[in-house]
């Protein structure tokens, strides 16, 4: 068997652009939504989406190799990196290197590629790591790159990469390719690149993320302004989806099935951050009626159940949780929730202690 990088005509890749037009059609129409919902919000609101998307994408994409973090310590970091906030939250060293990566790649992406570009890269999303010997490097190590499965004695080799010797020249090869191809349509470019680096993967680790900043990075540029798409949001609740597509097209040259792939997650990402605008939007239109109208527990409670996002909390608002929140007594809690409700803030479901309380948007 062999992989892209063995056979004679790499690194030129073959798809039918018949059979992704009506995706890349779809990418561009839901683009000009997002753009013009994105004018309708308060600049406020405005840094607020933009933190949250980064941040969801950093933890996601951290959370896809199997890093958990805690979403207020990079929140807060992005917001310090964006001069929206001085708070001093406690956050690790791979949390800030994380946080800072996403503002690198929002701030500069008009940026060319570059060597240097990805191995800075490198050195944020390594931060505080002491079991590496490459970091803002690409790999050195002599034996195989190969991401592989089961014991020892029945070893499966999903993917094997070029020897390390190889990678410079490789990564020259892709820079050249990623600044020159700016022309493609989006959803083609972002597809071909993503999977043309993980192809390569020219690190001892860090692939996945700076792969997928990397697709986020050309689409961007496709745009002409920052996606801020949830790509990886997308990609970690198909994870299995992701690697086996990944292995496949790791065995071939011939990328349509990977891009209709890709290009749906890309798509899927665009719809939860048209959702998050649209929530945006609503959230500031129901807290201009009810000005005035709220006491400070039901103002406190509205705050929360917002910061939950589209969805709200998992299973609705009972009245444990805004106890929880305001610190109310039960009878104070039963007056202020049936309160909102009659203000049009909450809808109700449920009865007795099946009784939960859902936002009201239009």
């Amino acid at each position: 068997m062999k992989w892209n990088w063995q056979r004679t005509n790499w690194p030129h890749f073959a798809y039918d652009s018949e059979a992704i037009k009506t995706l890349e059609t779809e990418f561009l129409q839901q683009s000009g939504i997002a753009i013009g919902a994105f004018k309708h919000i308060r600049q406020d609101e405005k840094a607020e989406l933009i933190v949250e998307l980064i941040s969801t994408e950093a933890l996601k994409t951290s959370e896809i190799e199997g890093e958990y973090f805690n979403r207020e310590s990079v929140q807060a970091s992005i917001r310090r990196n964006f001069g929206l906030e001085d708070k001093n939250l406690k956050a690790t060293a791979a949390e800030q290197g994380i946080a800072q990566m996403m503002n690198a790649l929002y701030e500069d992406f008009r940026e060319p590629l570059s060597h240097d570009m990805i191995f800075e890269w490198h050195k944020m999303i390594t931060a505080g790591r002491h079991d590496l010997i490459d970091i803002g490097r690409y790999r050195t190590h002599e034996e195989p790159m190969q991401i592989v499965s089961g014991p020892d004695y029945a070893r499966k080799v999903h993917f094997e990469a070029p020897p390390s010797a190889q990678i410079h020249a490789q990564m020259d090869q892709f820079i050249t390719w990623f600044n020159k191809n700016t022309t493609l349509p989006a959803l083609t470019c972002a597809s071909i690149a993503h999977l043309y680096f993980e192809c390569i993967h020219p690190f001892e680790d860090g692939n996945g993320r700076i792969g997928r900043a990397i697709a986020e990075k050309s689409l961007s540029q496709n745009l002409g302004q920052p996606t801020l798409l949830a790509l990886s949001n997308s990609i970690n609740t198909a994870k299995k989806a992701y690697y086996s597509n990944l292995e496949k097209s790791n065995k071939d040259l011939e990328l349509t099935s990977w891009i209709k792939y890709f290009g749906e997650t890309i798509l899927t990402a665009q719809q939860y951050s048209l959702r998050l605008i649209e929530f945006l939007i609503a959230k500031t239109k129901l807290f201009d009626q009810l000005r005035g109208q709220l006491n400070p527990r039901q103002e406190k409670a509205m705050i929360r159940i917002f910061r939950e996002g589209p969805d709200g909390f998992k299973g609705g608002l009972s009245a444990e949780n805004y106890v929880s929140i305001t610190g109310a007594t039960r009878p104070t809690t039963t007056r202020d929730l049936a309160d909102l409700v009659q203000k049009k803030a909450l809808t109700k479901t449920g009865t007795r202690r099946h009784t939960r309380y859902w936002l009201k948007l239009d």
